[in-house]
């Protein structure tokens, strides 16, 4: 396995960091992994260590202001600064790997992200993964906290204002201990702008997802408290793919990837994977999966 990293320049000049994983010999497919809210592309060790090895080339970046980017925390003008460098990255990454299959694979604000992008740039895309995708507001926010979010984010854009409980994130006291102590994780509450740009960009998002067509697997932990899990159900059935694929695992908590059960989840992705990359497997495959569990 090669590990590759560099940055380009992005919205307004900023430096934006990327990485890659490269297998030994030449890829089957090219995975294209966008991050969350507040942590990293370094993350997903689990994801790497289990695709690399199987023939996918696995590159990621971090949005700015996270991680190794440059930019204040957290801090945007509008959601486009987080869209707009991934088709940047894109338009590097794929002629690298010509005629080779290229999913995007999205986890929480990464899956809006990703979503967003698919819908933009679906030419050329083999197939859209989200974990845990940030795309439905749940009940459980108020109009009145909308409200405030919405005028803070003008008046006061970097006021904290949505936390992210570190014990929410997986039920491996490991992960959880990593996370809190990770320097490139942000611990704050997530800026009022940033809040404010995110609600906007999940409301916009509901009225295109007919227009979607990709290939499309969900994967959604059922006890997962910071975002909504019904999400993962509403927006499988709102795309037109003929191929979509809605996995759910009881129990699990947000970062799917990340749990105990991260060999299980995993092995699901690459499944999945195969199938849509591997001649043998692509014959012995209908015309689409229907959604289910």
């Amino acid at each position: 396995m090669a590990h590759v990293a560099g940055t380009f320049s992005g919205p307004r000049g900023v430096d934006i960091f990327w990485q890659s994983w490269l297998p030994d010999g030449a890829p089957k497919g090219v995975v294209l992994l966008v991050h969350g809210l507040g942590e990293h592309s370094g993350r997903y060790t689990n994801v790497v260590h289990r695709l690399v090895p199987e023939g996918y080339a696995v590159y990621a970046l971090d949005h700015m202001g996270h991680g190794q980017s440059q930019g204040a925390r957290e801090v945007i003008h509008t959601f486009e600064d987080l869209t707009e460098p991934l088709w940047q990255f894109r338009q590097q990454v794929v002629p690298r790997h010509s005629g080779v299959p290229t999913f995007l694979l999205g986890h929480s604000m990464g899956g809006l992200i990703a979503s967003l992008h698919a819908l933009e740039h679906a030419e050329g895309l083999s197939g859209l993964v989200l974990s845990a995708p940030a795309v439905y507001v749940g009940e459980g926010v108020s109009a009145l906290t909308i409200a405030i979010g919405k005028i803070l984010s003008v008046v006061a854009p970097q006021v904290g204002v949505l936390p992210v409980r570190p014990e929410l994130v997986s039920r491996d006291p490991v992960v959880v201990a990593a996370y809190s102590n990770d320097p490139l994780v942000f611990h704050k509450k997530t800026p009022a702008r940033l809040a404010a740009e995110l609600l906007r960009s999940i409301n916009g998002l509901g009225p295109r997802l007919q227009d979607m067509q990709l290939p499309l697997l969900v994967m959604q932990g059922t006890a997962d408290r910071l975002v909504d899990p019904k999400g993962a159900s509403w927006f499988v059935e709102s795309v037109s793919s003929a191929d979509k694929t809605l996995k759910t695992y009881a129990g699990l908590y947000h970062e799917i990837f990340n749990e105990p059960e991260h060999a299980e989840v995993i092995g699901d992705l690459l499944g999945w994977l195969r199938q849509r990359t591997e001649p043998s497997r692509l014959l012995g495959r209908g015309q689409g999966d229907s959604a289910g569990q």
